[in-house]
């Protein structure tokens, strides 16, 4: 019997106008509560693969504890049993165990979706998380949004070049003011991509046949 296609999950806490982090890279309007640390407890226990890019891994390793060269060290890692694959193709070296992937992000996570595994984090946003959108490879977008209104700052979504249709899974209100969303790709949810209707014309009329 095929064993069940991974689930790649994407998505974070981010502003209500869509933002991951400040203009800065700060952090400082995040909100943290028992309902979170039990929301991210449960999605933990689902996942044994991490994906990132440079400036996520940047990030990530600046705010890992140090071994005694300075650098974060594998035994450092809270999830042992998590394996972390960095996605850049200027850095030479990564550290705490952590992955380095030089070649084509999207064939290389079409491979591991293919293998047996648990289920698969992307985290932060960039040209890494807009390139396996784009690939439609991201099959769940969990959102914790937060009342705050960054107007500017590090996006959660870029532009895929084409549409991806959603499916909630998931709304509930949390501490603070926030609210949980979780979105399932349409296809993934079985449903057909594109919303009902979406061939009619503006007005709700039969769409008109393109120009020969």
């Amino acid at each position: 019997m095929r064993a069940r296609t991974r689930i790649v999950t994407y998505g974070g806490a981010v502003s209500l106008d869509g933002f991951l982090t400040a203009t800065d890279g700060s952090l400082d309007w995040l909100h943290f509560s028992g309902d979170v640390q039990r929301v991210m407890a449960d999605y933990w226990k689902t996942v044994d693969t991490v994906l990132m890019g440079r400036k996520t891994y940047a990030v990530a390793a600046a705010q890992a504890p140090r071994g005694r060269r300075g650098k974060p060290t594998a035994s450092d890692r809270k999830a042992p049993c998590v394996r972390t694959y960095v996605f850049s193709r200027t850095l030479r070296t990564v550290e705490g165990g952590a992955e380095l992937v030089r070649g084509d992000a999207v064939e290389f996570v079409r491979r591991l979706k293919a293998q047996d595994g648990g289920n698969i984090c992307l985290m932060g946003g960039g040209e890494l998380a807009q390139s396996l959108l784009a690939a439609d490879l991201v099959d769940e977008v969990g959102l914790n949004v937060h009342p705050i209104l960054l107007g500017s700052g590090t996006p959660a979504f870029r532009d895929p070049g084409h549409r991806v249709r959603l499916v909630l899974q998931e709304c509930r209100t949390m501490d603070g003011g926030c609210v949980l969303l979780t979105y399932r790709r349409a296809k993934t949810a079985g449903l057909p991509t594109e919303a009902p209707g979406a061939k009619a014309g503006a007005s709700g009329g039969p769409a008109r046949k393109a120009a020969p």
